[in-house]
């Protein structure tokens, strides 16, 4: 048992004062663990230097499947060193294993400091439990063979991760829904923040060319899909930030061996709603008809850094009311990206940083292509200013959104 330490934060706040958070996702991924000769996780230095109100961590707060090697070679010839346990040798598959994960990253003494300044309002993706997974997924895809799992059943290893993960990353329980992640937290007159779970209510991974909705084209699920319509239209607050774990219209292949299906919502026709885009359709419609204002989606899962505005009159399907959503992550793994763009919901580019062609993939922490967003909203104008940072707290990108109240 690890000695106990004392921490700080700030409660939400009862009047319109001005407030500040981050928020980010991706730790310890590919392999790229903590270096103490690289300054560990250097990204959570960066934002407690910010002094945020709280910081909302979009998902992989670990990789369960990715070990961590003693040595790891870098693009350019040199070694990256990594502080090693046994738990984080192998892919987990027990309890143990997906708990070392967790103690894993709180070795590094950035993160330690970071945790005792900041609340984390935390949500899981995927790498809590193994890559792309779908609940009832098989684990008979090739990288599951390359990964030696001997479990076969996605669904097994999602009930030992979400225990680990509830243990780890502590949320109020639902007594409808023993370890529900998807809830609102309600912080202040100004904001009101949407947690969702794109992960353990989805269907099948497939192509996504579903043409009605139905059990696989599940990305939310009818209930989570209903939960957040109510919420929404039940809110007060001037702003409303969906923090989601995967983009809505960035294209994640889901088998990276066959180049084949949908990981994520979009599924690159760009024409009209299909599959997952289904459910999303129906919410933005949902938000428009009901006159909702001032939603902002937040997001990471693609390892880049990215702001994209939504713009129904470029759209395949135009329904909806325009929105924001940016995208900022890895906090220290490897930089990817980026991702192409569907359509569907027209979404502009206003700004990426993520590896050149030049540079290629799966780039070390190292490197610099880690990022995290700051959101800040004034108390007096109630103006929201988001600005995309990297792991030198430099700001990249920003822009101020006035609040609709018509």
């Amino acid at each position: 048992m690890s000695e106990p330490m004392v921490g700080h934060f700030r409660t939400a706040p009862a009047d319109r004062r001005s407030l500040a958070f981050l928020w980010s996702g991706d730790t310890a991924g590919q392999g790229w663990g903590i270096d103490e000769s690289r300054g560990g996780m250097r990204t959570y230095a960066a934002m407690l230097r910010n002094r945020p109100d709280f910081f909302i961590h979009s998902g992989d707060n670990i990789y369960a499947d990715g070990p961590i090697a003693a040595e790891q070679k870098m693009p350019n010839g040199e070694i990256w060193k990594n502080i090693v346990s046994e738990e984080k040798s192998k892919p987990a598959e027990t309890l143990a294993e997906f708990r070392g994960n967790y103690k894993y990253n709180l070795l590094d003494k950035n993160l330690l400091a970071f945790n005792r300044e900041v609340p984390i309002l935390s949500q899981w993706d995927d790498h809590e439990v193994t890559n792309n997974w779908w609940p009832g997924e098989p684990l008979t895809r090739a990288e599951h063979r390359r990964k030696r799992y001997l479990e076969q059943n996605a669904l097994e290893l999602a009930s030992r991760a979400a225990r680990a993960f509830h243990e780890y990353m502590p949320i109020c329980p639902v007594p409808a829904e023993a370890g529900r992640v998807y809830r609102q937290i309600s912080y202040g007159p100004l904001l009101d923040i949407f947690m969702l779970d794109m992960r353990s209510y989805r269907g099948p991974n497939g192509e996504g060319r579903e043409e009605s909705y139905g059990p696989a084209a599940y990305f939310l699920g009818p209930v989570q899909l209903a939960w957040l319509k109510r919420a929404l239209i039940n809110s007060r607050a001037t702003w409303k930030v969906i923090a989601a774990d995967m983009p809505l219209g960035l294209l994640v292949v889901y088998d990276v061996d066959r180049n084949w299906g949908v990981e994520a919502v979009a599924q690159g026709d760009h024409g009209a709603p299909r599959g997952r885009e289904l459910e999303i359709a129906d919410l933005l419609t949902f938000i428009k008809r009901a006159g909702i204002r001032n939603t902002v989606w937040l997001t990471a899962d693609v390892h880049y850094t990215a702001a994209h505005y939504y713009d129904p009159n470029k759209a395949a399907f135009g329904d909806f009311d325009p929105f924001w959503e940016f995208v900022s992550g890895p906090i220290h793994a490897g930089s990817f990206g980026p991702n192409a763009l569907d359509g569907t919901f027209g979404p502009q580019l206003a700004y990426v940083k993520a590896p050149s062609k030049e540079q290629g993939q799966n780039l070390p922490p190292s490197y610099g292509l880690q990022f995290f967003g700051h959101v800040a909203i004034d108390g007096a104008s109630e103006v929201m200013t988001v600005t995309l940072k990297d792991l030198e707290d430099k700001s990249l990108w920003s822009i101020n959104l006035d609040p609709r109240f018509d």
